[in-house]
């Protein structure tokens, strides 16, 4: 342990499993106080009791889509804890459906969680982290589909463009406040919702994977970690793909 988050106040949405729960145990170790959030009450209540870093891992259940239920819950974050240093904006769902196929529905809950949640959370944590006199890191989980498209996904795609979209222009209009905005574009990774497929379908876009395996969280954790340190303090605006170097 190095304790690279020391003293920082680190929010992670959508932390009760996968990559969110990566990131979460991840910034525990390094020092960080980790809001661990979730929609779903009590989702991240066993693995945190049975973590060595539970102190440091606070769970807030709230629906980052309710613009009310977040100003609320950001506040009382702030009177917690003090202050707010990291945002990472990780919750997302996704549906994969073919052109012609393509639900409304699934589409309408995919912009609320993966464009609206995230913007809702930039808007409410920056106006905390602009009181802060070093500023503070946002970092905007979208995905290399977001970047290159994929058959099958075009809305999912659509919003995780949306996210990186969205990561340049917070970037710009932060900067000014020493908040950066960075994002992470992960590859296919190893998580629940990847034990649920058809492996033999994404075989081909495993083989295009130069270091040939599928990211784990830890990885794109990895990443999250360099862009909530100091380490990172000039780096703001950018999109770093966390895919074991992908050819298309």
């Amino acid at each position: 342990m190095t304790n690279l988050l020391q003293d920082k106040i680190c929010i992670v949405t959508g932390s009760a499993r996968g990559i969110g729960k990566a990131i979460a145990e991840l910034f525990a170790s390094e020092g960080g106080e980790v809001i661990v959030n979730d929609k779903m009450t009590g989702a991240a209540d066993e693995w945190i009791g049975a973590s060595e870093y539970s102190e440091r891992l606070h769970p807030y259940y709230f629906d980052i889509t309710d613009p009310e239920s977040v100003r609320q819950n950001v506040l009382d974050i702030k009177k917690t804890f003090g202050h707010i240093d990291v945002l990472v904006n990780n919750a997302g769902v996704e549906f994969n459906e073919l052109i012609g196929m393509i639900s409304r529905d699934n589409m309408d809950k995919m912009f609320r969680v993966n464009v609206y949640g995230t913007i809702e959370m930039i808007q409410a944590v920056s106006r905390v982290m602009s009181r802060n006199e070093n500023g503070g890191s946002i970092i905007n989980i979208s995905s290399m589909v977001g970047i290159r498209g994929n058959a099958g996904q075009l809305v999912y795609s659509a919003t995780k463009g949306a996210v990186i979209a969205l990561t340049k222009s917070a970037a710009k209009e932060l900067a000014a406040k020493k908040i950066r905005v960075n994002s992470i574009a992960p590859g296919l990774t190893q998580t629940e919702m990847m034990e649920q497929a058809d492996l033999e379908k994404l075989q081909g876009r495993i083989n295009n994977i130069c270091m040939k395996r599928i990211a784990n969280p830890k990885d794109i954790a990895g990443g999250c970690l360099l862009l909530a340190s100091d380490y990172s303090s000039y780096i703001s605006g950018q999109v770093l793909p966390v895919d074991g170097c992908t050819i298309m």
